[in-house]
């Protein structure tokens, strides 16, 4: 438990340093260049995913249960699971409607990956896992907020209706995929088991 513990707070606390500590992340760039900072952010961040992915499968193996869900929850997870996957596609993509509507799509994302695996997993390392996702996304939220408020441009603008149906598409299709063979291949576990 102590490397994905280790891994959370690296690599959320990377992602968490322009809210915690903007003078920071300010600092290195006028002083090594924006090129730095992101060589800097992404080593640190790699780092903290690769404790979180070695360490959230050893915690797996020795952690108990929390909470067992009910089956109707691990339905609700998937249909949830699509939604996100939607939304991740329309942050990447030139904003539609659904990106303005949403505002910050890839932190919607991020919120509702984390409560639908919130809602079909209750094993300790994984409340410990996606409840941290879930705070961190509130909290960028939060800062994404008063950074509107302030003056700062970080709403999406609206582009094209044409990109929510690429946005729909592509994830729709990468929802399938991960369902399909990419969760299991990749996590270890299938979303749908079939008898």
């Amino acid at each position: 438990m102590t490397l994905l513990l280790l891994g959370i707070v690296i690599f959320l606390g990377m992602h968490l340093v322009r809210v915690v500590a903007p003078g920071l992340r300010a600092s290195v760039i006028e002083r090594q260049g924006k090129g730095a900072w992101m060589g800097i952010y992404t080593a640190i961040s790699l780092v903290g995913l690769l404790l979180i992915i070695y360490g959230f499968g050893e915690a797996r193996a020795v952690t108990g249960m929390l909470y067992n869900p009910p089956v109707f929850l691990k339905h609700i997870s998937l249909l949830l699971m699509l939604l996100a996957f939607i939304c991740l596609a329309a942050g990447f993509l030139p904003a539609g409607r659904i990106a303005v509507a949403v505002k910050h799509p890839q932190v919607l994302s991020i919120k509702i990956w984390a409560l639908a695996h919130l809602l079909a997993n209750g094993e300790t390392s994984s409340v410990l896992l996606f409840g941290s996702f879930l705070a961190w996304a509130v909290i960028l939220r939060i800062s994404l907020k008063r950074r509107e408020r302030a003056g700062e441009k970080v709403l999406p603008v609206f582009r094209s209706t044409s990109n929510d149906l690429l946005a729909v598409v592509i994830g729709a299709v990468a929802y399938g995929l991960f369902v399909w063979k990419l969760h299991e291949w990749l996590i270890g576990v299938a979303p749908i088991v079939i008898s």
